[in-house]
């Protein structure tokens, strides 16, 4: 089973416009040969993309993240390289090989029977494939920023993470959805449930849960493992404004943070973002920078992945890869 396709420069050229006097974050950005070339590498951030959203159609959503780490790709690699974007920090590794999934995936009509769990068995497999690699990141000293497919690969991160460092990690989540539904075939709604099963996450935080996108069961299953899972509601810190931004980001910290812990944004968050479920109320990109910005510079974060995006769905033809372009701008600055 192909894991990994490994790029190199030929493979980006295409998407860098160059310009007479400036130099592009893509001129600069380092590569590999070999998963094992990332031990003796001096930077500390490693660019890896999903593109799948196999996942998402397993949960019964839209298509379309399978598009976003080409168009992450599209807008981070011509952000300008000057001495406050930390190009030198970064390597470009490649992206999983998710091309037999994905021409599979194709083939099972939502007319079968069993179709999703269909395609919960070729989730499994892209688990597999995103759990070894970020393993390998991890066991190499390096911070994975995973960008694309759906939120089914949460699993696979906190699998990669907890095998590399041989105990569970914590993790927050930038999220309108817990994705902590039941433990049926794999899809984007269950990734954390399973990882929570499995013993990869110990204790899990929802930063800003929307209140009208999560069933009375999900909210019993929180209260079952209360200890463990915690939330705070974006209606109490936006609209009733019981909490603010900052302080509803101390309370994710306080419970998470003093351990290892991975940080996951979905872009179904960001209000009018191009996303899976674009939602017409939400946090604000610039809230989502501050968040991304924030835990990412705390000294016990191992991952960050930015899922869920679509940009098919987006406002402007660029509003997903540009506003991932800042996001990942934000956790290596």
């Amino acid at each position: 089973m192909n894991l990994l396709k490994i790029y190199s420069e030929k493979d980006v050229v295409s998407f860098i416009k160059k310009r007479a006097g400036e130099i592009k974050f893509g001129e600069k950005v380092n590569f590999v040969e070999t998963l094992d070339d990332l031990k003796n590498h001096s930077a500390k951030y490693v660019l890896l993309g999903i593109p799948e959203d196999i996942g998402v159609r397993a949960n019964y959503g839209n298509p379309g993240t399978s598009k976003t780490w080409e168009a992450a790709l599209g807008s981070l690699l011509n952000i300008q390289h000057n001495h406050l974007t930390n190009v030198e920090n970064v390597i470009l590794l490649g992206e999983i090989d998710c091309e037999t999934q994905m021409k599979q995936a194709i083939t099972i009509s939502k007319e079968e029977n069993h179709y999703a769990e269909k395609l919960g068995e070729l989730v499994t497999q892209i688990d597999h494939k995103v759990s070894e690699v970020v393993k390998l990141i991890i066991e190499a000293g390096k911070f994975p920023i995973i960008i694309g497919g759906g939120h089914n690969n949460s699993y696979g991160n906190l699998k990669g993470v907890s095998e590399a460092l041989q105990k569970p990690i914590n993790c927050i989540n930038f999220d309108a959805h817990t994705d902590f539904r039941s433990l049926e075939h794999r899809h984007s709604g269950n990734g954390f449930s399973y990882a929570f099963e499995e013993g990869f996450l110990n204790k899990y935080f929802i930063f800003g849960l929307h209140r009208n996108y999560t069933s009375e069961a999900v909210f019993n299953s929180i209260e079952k493992n209360s200890e463990r899972v915690k939330f705070n509601l974006f209606e109490a810190i936006t609209i009733q404004q019981k909490i603010s931004f900052s302080e509803a980001m101390k309370e994710a910290e306080n419970f998470c943070s003093n351990e290892n812990f991975g940080i996951e944004l979905d872009m179904d968050a960001i209000e009018m973002m191009g996303s899976s479920a674009i939602s017409p109320s939400g946090f604000t990109l610039s809230e989502a920078r501050k968040f991304v910005s924030y835990f990412s510079k705390n000294a016990n974060a191992r991952y960050l992945h930015i899922c869920e995006g679509s940009p098919s769905a987006g406002l402007f033809p660029n509003q997903v890869g540009k506003a991932i372009a800042y996001l990942v701008s934000d956790t290596i600055s």
